[in-house]
């Protein structure tokens, strides 16, 4: 039971939001790479608890499941930044 008001409403309203696209997945993904290399060598302790099962474990320092998790984090941090500053630069 939708009022036909609803209708006529949702189709006045601009769309504007942007869409997702690829441009910035990258970027996003060389930020994460490097922060889990710089993470394994920098952070005090990074093989308490689990170790994380990754191809490469001594490129990357054979990092606990926490270390993995904070950098990956970090990571996506430093890679919204740095598309959110190209983008406003004109770059992407």
């Amino acid at each position: 039971m939708f009022s036909s008001i609803l209708f006529a409403v949702q189709v006045t309203v601009p769309n504007t939001g942007t869409t997702w696209n690829w441009t910035g997945t990258p970027i996003i993904i060389g930020s994460c790479l490097l922060v889990l290399l710089i993470a394994g060598w920098s952070i005090e302790k990074p093989h308490v608890g689990p170790k994380m099962p990754l191809p490469f474990p001594s490129l990357f320092n054979n990092p606990s499941v926490g270390t993995f998790l904070a950098a990956m984090s970090f990571g996506h941090i430093i890679g919204v930044a740095a598309i959110l500053g190209l983008t406003n630069l004109g770059v992407i």
